[in-house]
């Protein structure tokens, strides 16, 4: 599903790894640790092409290069601490993928959004809010909300339940931990990480799969 192989990766002169790879299969949990400023976020950010690098990183099979980097960002749904939403309204925010040529089919209809939008403890009223009134934990939801609706099963979450209460991260973990979906994440919450089925830190500018707590 997402694989790296003999991945370097260096941010502002410092060698963040070398030579190193990472299989994650179809169906994967899988949740990078090690320090702050490691490079976990950076490592997840090259998923979509965001950061340079040298090695080899493919996506279902697609190796990212310059002309597939927009396919592989179709396929993904990248999920950080503070999601950028797009557009001045909620319910703007949500839809904005679907005015897109690539995804009209698939735009959803009102019953299917707010069954959505209630099962991640989301109050539908919030699509007549401003995007910039609603909280970090809020749009980290309707950001998961927006990949759903899509349609997406590769999830690359970086600390995405921790602007969350206990209730809403119960309700965004039961919809991303299901058998579909394949997720590559950075988290320090120990839940998500239990939940995980793999473990992998950086240890010595490599990416090394470790015992999994249990």
């Amino acid at each position: 599903m997402i694989r790296f192989t003999d991945i370097s990766l260096s941010i502002q002169g410092q060698n963040l790894l070398e030579q190193t790879g990472l299989l994650v299969s179809p169906g994967d949990k899988v949740v990078i640790r090690g320090p702050s400023g490691c490079g976990k976020s950076s490592l997840l950010k090259t998923v979509i092409g965001a950061l340079p690098f040298s090695g080899r990183l493919s996506v279902n099979g697609v190796e990212l290069q310059a002309k597939t980097a927009a396919e592989i960002r179709s396929r993904i749904a990248f999920i950080d601490q503070e999601p950028a939403l797009g557009a001045e309204r909620v319910r703007e925010a949500l839809f904005l993928p679907f005015t897109y040529k690539a995804h009209q089919h698939r735009r959803p209809n009102e019953e299917l959004v707010h069954q959505t939008l209630k099962q991640l403890r989301l109050d539908p009223r919030i699509l007549s809010s401003e995007s910039k009134r609603i909280s970090g934990g809020e749009k980290q939801r309707i950001a998961i909300a927006r990949a759903l609706l899509l349609g997406k099963t590769i999830f690359i979450a970086d600390e995405i339940t921790s602007a969350l209460d206990p209730e809403s991260k119960q309700a965004v973990m039961d919809e991303l931990f299901r058998p579909e979906v394949t997720i590559l994440s950075v988290s320090h919450d120990p839940d998500w990480i239990l939940a995980c089925s793999r473990t992998v830190e950086f240890q010595n500018r490599k990416l090394t799969e470790v015992p999994h707590d249990d």
